[in-house]
Parts: structure tokens; sequence; C-alpha cells
């Protein structure tokens, strides 16, 4: 469903369960980043009334997972840390289209929105497969699902509004882009680390 060219080494489970409380405290923040997201492509396109709704339902969900994963953090004793920096975001955000149209900007933001949802949901998977903690991999697995719908939103809106974008050429190259970028990480105890 996904289409990712390159799968994350089962080995940096082994990685986040060296740290978990730097995994917990690297996934709030991409929760919040993903909520940030959301509201961005909102506020720059007002003017689609499906888009605003749909993405005000998808903030709110992310933020109730930032939520979640504060929770998680209290109740095994640690501290969110303060907010990290996502360098394979800032990686994949270059890439993004600067020129064209309004509409060509817009189909590409969701489609770098997709991006991150499904390397994410790919990485939940992993973590709700292979960590040993029980309430760690149950927690994942329901993120997992969870990553997976917004990935469908944000590519269902892209095809939506592709006036003059092949979507499909587009999200191919996206994911071209994507796997020579995540081949340099999965070595730290970060999502997309």
């Amino acid at each position: 469903m996904l289409g990712l060219k390159l799968t994350t080494d089962p080995r940096w489970v082994n990685i986040v369960e060296s740290n978990i409380e730097e995994i917990l405290t690297d996934h709030a923040w991409c929760e919040q980043k993903a909520a940030t997201n959301a509201i961005t492509i909102i506020a720059n396109n007002s003017e689609h009334e499906e888009l605003v709704t749909d993405l005000l339902a998808l903030a709110k969900e992310e933020i109730e997972h930032f939520q979640l994963v504060h929770e998680l953090i209290k109740k095994r004793g640690f501290v969110l840390g303060a907010e990290r920096k996502d360098s394979y975001v800032n990686e994949l955000y270059k890439f993004m289209m600067t020129g064209g149209s309004k509409q060509q900007r817009l189909v590409d933001r969701l489609l770098f929105s997709a991006m991150i949802e499904a390397r994410s949901c790919e990485r939940f998977k992993l973590l709700s497969e292979r960590i040993s903690d029980p309430e760690l991999s149950k927690f994942y697995y329901d993120l997992m699902v969870s990553e997976a719908g917004h990935y469908s939103t944000f590519i269902g809106f892209a095809r939506k509004y592709a006036e003059k974008v092949d979507v499909n050429k587009r999200w191919n190259e996206w994911l071209t882009f994507e796997s020579e970028v995540i081949s340099r990480y999965g070595k730290e105890e970060t999502i997309h680390g």
C-alpha cells in the first residue's frame, strides 16, 4: 500500500530499545510537527472546504497523539525533553516544489505529508512487531493504523487537487528520493533517525 522502496532494517528496534526516553520524546515532537503541518496546509489553502474540514480533524488527532505520548512519558517517570530537529523531514522538505502554481505547490505539499506519514507508519509497524515491551507494542500498532489513515488522506487530496500534476509520476519521484534519504538513517533512537 505505501510503496516505500527501502524498508527499515529491523535492527533499528534494538537501537530504539536502548533509549526509550529518547524515542518517546522524539516521537512526541513528531506528532506536534504533524499537527502544525496540517494547520499550515489549512492556513495556505482555506478555500478548499473539504480539505480544511478533514485536515482539522487530522490536526486534532495528531495533537491527541502528542498528548498520548506525553502521558506515556510521564507514566514511565520521564520528562518531555526539548524539541528535536528532524533531519529526515528537513531533507524531504527541500525536495518540495517551489515554483509552479499554487495548486501544484499544494499537491506537492500533500505528497510531502503523505511521504512522512508513510515512513512513520512503516516504522510504527516495525516497532509494534519487534519491540519487547508489550505496552509499547500495542501503542505503536494503534498509531500505525492511524498513520496509514493519514497517509491515505494526504494522497487522496493530492489526487483530488492535481489539475496539472501527474500525481503517480510525482509520487514515484518522491518514493525514489525518499529511499535515497532514508538509506542514511536508521542509526538513532528517533522515529526517523
